[in-house]
């Protein structure tokens, strides 16, 4: 282990040119010329601005929208595809093939790129978070307008990218659906490490419940350059993953010498933007449960 962090701290050195890195919360105590999310605005000025992500979502100040579900092409295709550790996460690079639309976007977006944020050992480490609860992972599916070849591209345009944000809660029992990923990750423990992700789709990586119901906003990166440039669509249904799984992610490692732990960034101001709520057109299971107590209570009366 301690040769491993030797290894690691060499790799930072020789990348390390004497400028200013950001990085995240847990490795400010550790790192010098390292700047935490507090200080990202002195990096890349966007990261002060007023339309930042990520937020918490309060669900009783969320505006009710009858938003349709998404609709999604290409995520059940098979691809392979290569899986890095990029020094601040776990990134699946994707082709493009899968796209979105519908669900008030205005344009067709392009699937990128797919990374992830986590907390320690399978502890909070979303980057949104509910009515002030943190998850334990959240998965980012980064998304461009078709007209654009790369995200450096949509990042000047206000609505260029088009971010699909899932929340990961802890199960008994492993998801295998994810066998792929957790299987790689041992293999892209050191930052700069990359191996080829065996046969997956989208689909697979996505919620088992209906994703009608979800969270809209406008927002940003949530990494500097923090660009502005993002619609964001935060589902509510979790996808389920055993605490040895949401662990495995806790033995990458960071530039510097530390655990890859704690990779998000704190959750932004509002500034009086609105978040919208698509589910208003379907009642919840607990919706129907009251309406239903009322009406036998109103007919024995």
């Amino acid at each position: 282990m301690e040769m491993v962090k030797l290894l690691v701290l060499l790799v930072s050195v020789l990348g390390m040119t004497g400028g200013v890195e950001w990085c995240y919360e847990s490795q400010v105590s550790c790192v010098n010329n390292c700047k935490g999310p507090d200080e990202w605005k002195d990096i890349a000025s966007a990261c002060g601005g007023q339309n930042q992500s990520p937020i918490n979502i309060v669900t009783k100040r969320v505006i009710n929208h009858t938003l349709k579900p998404l609709i999604m092409h290409g995520y059940q295709e098979f691809f392979q595809s290569i899986i890095t550790n990029n020094g601040h996460t776990v990134k699946v690079n994707l082709s493009g093939d899968a796209v979105i639309e519908g669900a008030g976007l205005s344009e067709k977006y392009k699937a990128m790129e797919v990374h992830f944020h986590w907390g320690k050992n399978g502890g909070p480490g979303s980057e949104h978070t509910i009515d002030g609860e943190r998850y334990p992972m959240e998965m980012h599916i980064v998304h461009i307008k078709e007209t654009y070849s790369t995200v450096q591209e949509a990042v000047k345009d206000r609505t260029g990218i088009a971010v699909l944000g899932f929340l990961y809660q802890e199960s008994d029992s492993a998801n295998k659906k994810y066998d792929s990923i957790i299987n790689a990750l041992p293999q892209i423990s050191l930052p700069g490490n990359k191996t080829t992700l065996g046969s997956v789709n989208l689909e697979m990586l996505l919620p088992d419940d209906p994703l009608a119901r979800y969270f809209r906003y406008s927002g940003s990166l949530t990494t500097p350059d923090c660009a502005e440039s993002v619609i964001w669509t935060l589902f509510e249904s979790t996808i389920p993953l055993s605490h040895q799984q949401l662990s495995a992610f806790s033995d990458l490692w960071f530039v510097n010498g530390t655990a890859m732990i704690d990779n998000f960034r704190p959750v932004q101001p509002l500034n009086g933007r609105d978040v919208f709520y698509s589910g208003s057109n379907t009642a919840s299971v607990s919706t129907l449960l009251a309406v239903s107590t009322l009406i036998v209570t109103i007919m024995t009366l």
